[in-house]
């Protein structure tokens, strides 16, 4: 494309505050691509505002309420945030004026989305989540939101049917999986930085305070916690396959797969594993790449989701407290996952011109942080 110079300063941002979303968002066919560019740096601007320390709540909490009156006001900018992508909101007049030119169609789902979004970050400014329905509700207005855009997005450039945009739970099921994924990997982060996300009513049947989980003394309870959370979070599988199957357009489904495939890796790794609590539990490069170039057709994406749950299945302890309720959610999307004989034929539905822009993005599966965790940064805690 040959792109205007407001365009091109927009890429050039979205590039500095996400290389590896960056790179899956090039891999998009035709306008959805600047669609989705302009939402995540949106998106990334409205995080930029709820996550700087610096604004007093009296300023943030408006200002996040009516951000997205700011997408039609040609002039507005925010010259005080200390936070490392505030270019985003210094120069918030170029990515406004690039909204306003994109169609009428998307911009109604940025504006709406973003409208949202702020509404359900001030609401969680002040308060912890407590219940397991509040950390629905959380996850809900930090990833589910960009689920429902995002799939709004898809239908509106008529690249999918309008049941994409439409079938809000499933879009919202999407963006769970993984929102859930990042916040039981990011424990001992979170707790590092004095976060915590982990719902309250479930950890606090197995400590006092959520930092006693990482006390060598507490493990085999911080495991038990550990492993009830992923039980929860696995609920979302079946939504998420029945989503990626309604899809049509390969770069679609490609930009949509690739996360959910590596949440179930990084879920499968992190099943039963003390090493939560003491460092980091990543899954490996090589394995990011074979998901990558394996996850381009939903019998693929069956046969990896089956392979993982396989891997849990096998590593349920007899003893674990939520080992029954493990076991029915695996048996439930083994029954949608069986493996099929097709799982042959995914190589010929792997374009060549994905394989450049998508190992980037399959490097640091970060990018779906990149639209994730409100008040840490909402869209990417920081690319490592």
């Amino acid at each position: 494309d040959s792109l205007g110079c407001g365009l091109r300063t927009c890429y050039r941002y979205l590039n500095q505050t996400s290389r590896s979303f960056a790179a899956v968002i090039q891999a998009l066919d035709g306008e959805l691509r600047h669609a989705v560019c302009i939402f995540y740096l949106v998106l990334r601007a409205l995080d930029t505002v709820e996550d700087d320390m610096s604004i007093p709540l009296d300023v943030k909490v408006p200002m996040l309420h009516e951000f997205h009156s700011y997408l039609y006001q040609p002039e507005w900018k925010y010259m005080e945030s200390k936070e490392k992508d505030r270019q985003v909101l210094e120069d918030f007049p170029t990515i406004s004026m690039e909204f306003r030119n994109l169609s009428k169609v998307y911009q109604e789902v940025i504006s709406d989305i973003c409208h949202k979004m702020g509404v359900g970050m001030a609401e969680f400014l002040e308060k912890k989540v407590d219940s397991q329905h509040e950390w629905d509700k959380y996850c809900h207005y930090v990833a589910g939101l960009v689920g429902i855009g995002l799939s709004r997005l898809f239908s509106a450039s008529e690249l999918e049917d309008s049941i994409v945009g439409q079938d809000t739970e499933l879009a919202n099921s999407m963006g769970l999986f993984l929102q859930k994924t990042n916040i039981i990997r990011d424990y001992l982060e979170d707790q590092m930085e004095g976060r915590e996300f982990w719902p309250r009513e479930v950890w606090s049947r197995y400590a006092q305070k959520l930092s006693d989980l990482a006390k060598p003394e507490n493990i085999e309870m911080a495991v038990q916690c550990l492993n009830e959370l992923i039980t929860n979070a696995l609920h979302h599988v079946p939504d998420v396959l029945t989503y990626l199957s309604r899809l049509k357009n390969q770069s679609v489904f490609n930009f949509c797969a690739i996360p959910q495939v590596m949440a179930i890796a990084t879920l499968a790794a992190c099943y039963n594993n003390k090493q939560v609590f003491r460092g980091v539990v990543k899954i490996r490069k090589g394995q990011a790449v074979t998901l990558m170039m394996d996850a381009t057709n939903i019998q693929a994406v069956k046969a990896i989701m089956y392979q993982y749950v396989e891997e849990i299945y096998q590593k349920i302890p007899s003893t674990d407290p939520s080992s029954n309720k493990t076991q029915q959610v695996i048996a439930s999307i083994r029954a949608m996952s069986l493996p099929s004989s097709t799982m042959a034929s995914r190589h010929h539905y792997s374009p060549i011109y994905l394989s450049c822009a998508m190992l980037l993005a399959a490097l640091s599966w970060q990018y779906l942080s990149t639209l994730s965790k409100a008040s840490e940064e909402y869209v990417q805690a920081g690319e490592n």
